[in-house]
């Protein structure tokens, strides 16, 4: 199994894409969830995702290892997409894909939240994998009890205690790094 920085490593030679297949497959889920919080349409945040990766495919040689993790770097490439998204839709607002909020959110505020998923995002990787799998099944691809425990053949008993477990290491992961409710 490669590691994220090798498959990114290889998608510019690899002619069968399943390096980028591949991470699509392991953060797709989390970027839209990521892009749907800040622009509050499925269509556009679906939308941010294929750019996030597109943008990844054409300039993969510029990341650089040194300064973050490959998550770190695709939630870099979302951050800008959605600001670019956000500026076309200023730009343009009669062209704009989605119902306006009833309160936008100022600046700050938004970037207070994207602070705090990425504050997330790194407690989730202190989690175990088991924990893990469970709270990105539920919270950020929206499956129920039973979805998650047909997926991956458990009891649903065994997929609510997880998740039970998992939410509390989780606020307490997130309370170690200074993050209240």
């Amino acid at each position: 199994m490669s590691t994220d920085a090798q498959l990114l490593a290889r998608i510019s030679s690899d002619t069968t894409g399943e390096a980028l297949r591949e991470l699509y497959r392991v953060y797709a889920g989390e970027l839209y969830g990521f892009a749907l919080n800040a622009l509050g349409d499925r269509g556009t945040a679906e939308e941010v995702v294929q750019e996030v990766f597109t943008r990844a495919w054409r300039h993969a040689d510029a990341y650089d290892p040194t300064r973050g993790s490959v998550r770190t770097w695709l939630y870099q490439i979302a951050r800008h997409a959605i600001i670019d998204t956000r500026r076309r839709a200023a730009v343009r607002p009669a062209l704009a894909l989605h119902e306006p909020r009833e309160e936008q959110d100022p600046e700050g505020l938004s970037i207070e939240r994207a602070m705090l998923g990425w504050q997330v995002a790194g407690a989730l990787e202190k989690l175990t994998p088991e924990h893990r799998q469970v709270i990105r099944l539920a919270h950020v691809q929206g499956l129920s009890v039973r979805e998650i425990a047909e997926r991956l053949g458990l009891p649903e008993g065994t997929v609510k205690s997880r998740t039970w477990y998992a939410l509390r290491s989780l606020r307490l992961i997130l309370e170690e790094m200074g993050v209240r409710a």
